[in-house]
C-alpha cells in the first residue's frame, strides 16, 4: 500500500511542533498563561504602546515563548491579560527565524481579494470555523524600537495578521461568523463550561 506523503508530512509537522513546544516549556525564562473566552479583556480594545523600552522587548520575547508553548502561530497581548496593541506572529512555528513578526500599534492600510479558510484561536481552544478574510493585506506597524515599517502578507500570513489585529480591537474570530454559526459555537462553549472542560 503506497504511503500517503501528505499524511506523513502532517504527522511529521505535528511531531516537530510538539518537540518545539516541549523544549520551549522547559527552557523559557517566563511563560504567560493564555486566557480563554469569555474573559472581558478579550472584548476590549488594547491601549496603544507609547514607550519603547527594554521591558517591551523582553515582553515580546516572552510572548513568542508563550505562543510556541501553546502551539500557536500568533498571539496578541490581550490574550495574556495585557491590554496593549502588541502582537507576535510566526507562521512557520520557529522553523524559519525570518518569519518571526512583531506588530506594535498595527494598522491595515491596504487590502484586496477574499479567502475563506478554517481558523482557530488559543483563547477558544477546540473551536474551529471557516472565516472570510482578505487574501492580501498591507500593514503599517512599529517594531520594538518604535520604528515604523510596512509588511505585506497573502494567504496564511494575511489571515494571521488580520486575526491578531482583530484581537487588539476586542474582536474574536467568532465575531466574524454568521449569527447562526456564532450561536452554535457559544452553545458549544457553554456545554464545555458546564462539563468543566473549558
Amino acid at each position: 500500500m503506497p504511503t500517503d506523503t501528505k499524511l506523513d508530512t502532517a504527522a511529521e509537522r505535528r511531531l516537530a511542533r510538539q518537540t518545539t513546544r516541549d523544549a520551549v516549556r522547559k527552557t523559557a525564562p517566563k511563560l504567560h498563561e493564555v486566557i480563554k473566552y469569555p474573559h472581558p479583556i478579550l472584548m476590549k480594545k488594547g491601549e496603544p504602546v507609547t514607550e519603547f523600552t527594554p521591558d517591551l522587548a523582553q515582553l515580546v520575547e516572552e510572548m513568542f515563548d508563550s505562543m510556541y508553548a501553546a502551539e500557536g502561530i500568533g498571539l496578541a497581548a490581550p490574550q495574556i491579560s495585557i491590554s496593549k496593541q502588541i502582537t507576535v506572529i510566526d507562521i512557520s512555528f520557529k522553523e524559519r527565524p525570518e518569519d518571526k513578526l512583531v506588530l506594535i500599534n498595527p494598522e491595515v492600510i491596504d487590502r484586496r481579494g477574499k479567502q475563506v479558510e478554517e481558523e482557530g484561536c488559543l483563547s477558544l481552544p477546540e473551536i474551529h470555523e471557516k472565516v472570510q478574510r482578505d487574501a492580501w493585506v498591507k500593514v503599517r506597524a512599529q517594531n520594538v524600537k518604535g520604528e515604523f515599517f510596512e509588511v505585506e502578507g497573502t494567504e496564511l500570513l494575511a489571515r494571521a495578521m488580520l486575526h491578531e489585529i482583530d484581537h487588539l480591537h476586542g474582536i474574536l474570530f467568532i465575531d466574524r461568523l454568521s449569527r447562526l454559526k456564532r450561536d452554535l459555537v457559544l452553545r458549544r462553549i457553554k456545554k464545555l463550561q458546564k462539563n468543566g472542560d473549558w
